[in-house]
């Protein structure tokens, strides 16, 4: 399924930190065929987004994000599926492990996606995920599993 297939896509990626205060930037992206960490999958999108404190950190499949208020609007289209999202938090804190995540937040995320990990449908923070990766969300805070 697609968390799977994002492993492959970040298995190798380094260790890092950062954090930052004020941020904004917007812009389309495109990627893919690359033998480097996070551009092995073929995607391509439009990602603008504009928030006050992000604290990241990662290490290969593992990551944790802690962010203050924010909001964004996003498409993509890759190998592993197709969707478009506009996220919009007041505050949220996210740790994901591979395959399995977990993220507390109060957020009002509306959109849809639909590819290898089934079909997912959001509406101002509260949705679900059907298919192999099975997920459930409620006001910005969600609980997720992929299985095979």
């Amino acid at each position: 399924n697609g968390d799977i297939i994002r492993m492959i896509d970040t298995y190798d990626r380094p260790a890092g930190a950062n954090a930052e205060g004020g941020y904004a930037k917007q812009g389309f992206y495109a990627s893919g065929f690359e033998n480097k960490s996070g551009k092995r999958i073929p995607k391509a999108g439009y990602l603008a987004e504009a928030g006050v404190g992000r604290a990241c950190a990662e290490y290969s499949v593992f990551e944790a994000v802690a962010k203050g208020p924010n909001a964004s609007v996003g498409a993509e289209a890759s190998t592993v599926g197709v969707g478009a999202m506009a996220p919009a938090e007041i505050a949220s804190a996210s740790a994901k492990a591979g395959p399995v995540g977990v993220k507390v937040g109060l957020g009002f995320d509306t959109g849809a996606s639909a590819g290898v990990d089934g079909v997912e449908v959001k509406f101002l923070g509260t949705g679900v995920t059907i298919g192999p990766k099975t997920s459930i969300s409620v006001l910005g805070s969600e609980a997720s599993c992929s299985v095979m």
